[in-house]
Parts: C-alpha cells; structure tokens; sequence
C-alpha cells in the first residue's frame, strides 16, 4: 500500500468515482476536480501531488490547457482521458509532456495498473527490486534471478524485462516498448523488439512463457496467480 496523492480531474462525477474508488482501494489519496481550472488552483494549492488523471474535453479549460500550465511548473506524470482515439491527439498529448493516454471507456482495473507502471517510472512508488512470479530484478545492482538462479543479460535485455514487469498485464504495442526501452528517437526496425524477445524467454527458461504474444499489437507480461 502507498499513499501516493493522485488528482483525477473530470466533468462528470461518475466517472470521478469510478476512479477515485479503484485507487483509494490501492491506497492511493484520491483529489477531485470537476473542471479544468479547479485543478489548477487544487494542483498549486496541494503542492504534493504525485500524479494527475486528466480529462481532455472540460468546460472552462479543457484538458490540453490545464496540461500546458501545469508543464510550466512541473513535470509531475500525467495520464490522459479522452473519449476520442485520433492518433493526432495522441501525439498532442505527447508534445505535451502526456506520459500515458487511455481512451474510453476503459477498464479500471487497467488504469490502476497504468497508474502503478508511471508512478513507478517516475520514482513515485520505489522501484528498486521488482519480483513478480519468482523472478527478482534488483535494479541498482543491475542482478537478475529466476526461481533462485542467477541469469545474465545484456543491457537491453534487462531493460526489456524491466519494463514487462513493471507494467505486468497491459497489452504493449511494439511501438510503446521502443519509445520506452529504446527511447523515442530510434528510428529502427521495430522486428528487434522480437529478436530481444525470443532471447529474453530462452534465458528465463520457463518463465519465458510468461512473456505472452499479442498477435497484430506486441507482447504482454502475465504474472502468475
């Protein structure tokens, strides 16, 4: 449990309660915002806040503006809402320093996970030893061990399990992971990921299975029950 501050900003109340009850089951602290300029003065006023669940189509400001502003002052992580998938809002929100985008509707339960995955990525939850379904990552020492077995990986190796294991049961496009494990100006063939991949698995042994293949979209990483 973490007590993370988390504001969600949306017009409809619904939805906010929607939100805010799947995160403050997680233990998150849970602020709301009905519109965009009320985020603004709660964002400013709180000072603490570890991320921000925003709505893109607000009265008054909508989600875009209130995106801008806050990126003046701060890069605190932002997830984006929208009703709409048009990949020119997506970009937009990426231009502006968005770190996910999530279209609805929407599973819950899937924003949670989202939710989890930035904040780990941000330094908001610590995530220096990650260990999902017998695998142990220590990342500062840069150490990997399956079921109690020391395994060697390259650079990008690790970085690749990393990420599947902090972002464990999302569908990851290949797109997403080069951006993420590549970082955004690689400009090369996406087919590497696959090459990374099938390596990955045959030194995991059987827990390589759990790295599944989306056919048409990428890979997702299934954590065991």
């Amino acid at each position: 449990m973490n007590n993370c501050k988390i504001l969600v900003v949306d017009d409809e109340d619904r939805m906010r309660k929607l939100v805010r009850d799947f995160l403050s089951k997680q233990g998150y602290q849970v602020l709301e915002a009905a519109n965009g300029e009320q985020a603004i003065d709660i964002f400013f006023e709180e000072k603490d806040i570890a991320l921000l669940i925003l709505d893109v189509m607000m009265p008054k400001m909508d989600g875009w503006q209130v995106c801008r502003e806050i990126r003046r002052y701060s890069q605190v992580p932002i997830i984006m809402l929208t009703a709409r998938s048009d990949e020119k809002d997506e970009l937009k929100g990426f231009d502006l320093g968005v770190d996910e985008y999530i279209t609805k509707p929407f599973s819950p339960k899937i924003l949670v996970a989202r939710v989890d995955a930035v904040l780990r990525r941000s330094g908001g939850v610590d995530s220096e030893v990650l260990e999902v379904s017998g695998i142990h990552v220590d990342k500062a020492a840069h150490r990997v061990l399956c079921d109690g077995r020391e395994v060697e990986l390259s650079y990008k190796e690790f970085e690749l399990l990393t990420y599947f294991m902090e972002n464990k049961g999302l569908a990851l496009s290949r797109e997403k992971i080069l951006n993420a494990v590549w970082n955004y100006d690689y400009f090369g063939d996406a087919r590497t990921i696959d090459t990374h991949v099938k390596k990955l698995r045959s030194k995991l042994g059987d827990k390589g299975d759990l790295i599944k293949t989306i056919w048409g979209v990428g890979y997702k990483f299934d954590a065991e029950p």
